[in-house]
């Protein structure tokens, strides 16, 4: 099993005829992904590696039954791209671009909740990747199996190296969300899915400073969540008040800072690592 993406994923790149749409289509192809269509508004009847370009989203859908979008546009097109995907009813949409704007977010965010149709993930993150199965976005796809770890994080890097760092056991599913103010699916969404998933038997989440993101999932866990958890939160180190790299990461008074995140994690059963390594070293000990 997975959460959100599987073996029955038929992915669709918006953007795909793009340097960067071309080149990440081209690794999760490599990975075993089933891409079968493009979309770039004009160059409908191209071809990329022999897969389909089309005008629409819409007529990529009809054509191809596909039902996950990986959009790879400019920030200025990507509020146009999450709509086209939302009105075209695509199940999921995964928006790796980064630099949207916040309104911009807040307004394609709000009309997926609307359309009730389409789970939104990202915008700035490195998608999601249900090892062996299918691989939506930049996440490498040779850097961990199958396995019983369910994994959602903040942050793409740390996201690489807690599957690395846990590559002999496997993971069912790992889920960049993005570490933007207004993002689509958070933590909550994924710990929901993966507490649902009947071959995740433990759940890594990765935070970072700034925002009350972890705290609320840790409320979440406490009332929700019977499988372990292990958490790691990035900035440990960070100055008060600093400003981080990820626009969400700013902290005000106690709350924000990693260390009131690991005390709420922590007052709700949640092993806290205070370096990846030492978080990859308590999952180790939970499945033993």
């Amino acid at each position: 099993m997975a959460i959100f993406l599987d073996d029955n994923s038929k992915i669709l790149v918006q953007g795909m005829t793009g340097s960067e749409g071309t080149k990440h289509t081209r690794r999760m192809v490599a990975s075993g992904t089933n891409v079968v269509a493009g979309v770039t508004p004009g160059k409908g009847g191209k071809e990329v590696d022999g897969i389909p370009v089309f005008n629409s989203v819409q007529e990529a859908v009809a054509a191809t039954g596909a039902n996950v979008s990986v959009v790879f546009v400019p920030p200025k097109f990507t509020k146009g791209a999450v709509i086209e995907a939302v009105d075209a009813q695509v199940p999921l949409c995964v928006v790796i671009t980064e630099g949207v704007p916040v309104h911009d977010t807040a307004y394609f965010f709000q009309y997926a909740q609307n359309a009730g149709t389409t789970r939104v993930i990202g915008p700035n993150c490195p998608g999601l990747i249900s090892p062996g199965k299918s691989n939506a976005g930049i996440i490498p796809g040779d850097i961990t199996q199958s396995g019983r770890i369910g994994l959602v994080s903040k942050s793409g890097t740390l996201t690489y190296q807690m599957m690395f760092e846990l590559r002999d056991i496997g993971f069912s599913t790992c889920v960049g969300i993005g570490g933007d103010p207004i993002i689509g699916t958070t933590h909550i969404d994924a710990l929901e899915a993966f507490q649902n998933d009947p071959n995740t038997e433990v759940i890594v989440m990765i935070g970072e400073i700034g925002g009350d993101a972890e705290e609320r999932a840790a409320a979440f866990i406490k009332d929700n969540v019977t499988k372990p958890v292990v958490g790691y939160v990035a900035g440990f180190t960070a100055p008060e008040g600093k400003t981080m790299g990820h626009a969400g990461a700013i902290v005000s008074g106690s709350s924000g800072t990693a260390a009131a995140k690991q005390s709420a994690l922590e007052a709700v059963g949640v092993k806290v690592g205070k370096t990846p390594s030492e978080a990859a070293r308590l999952v180790r000990e939970l499945l033993k």
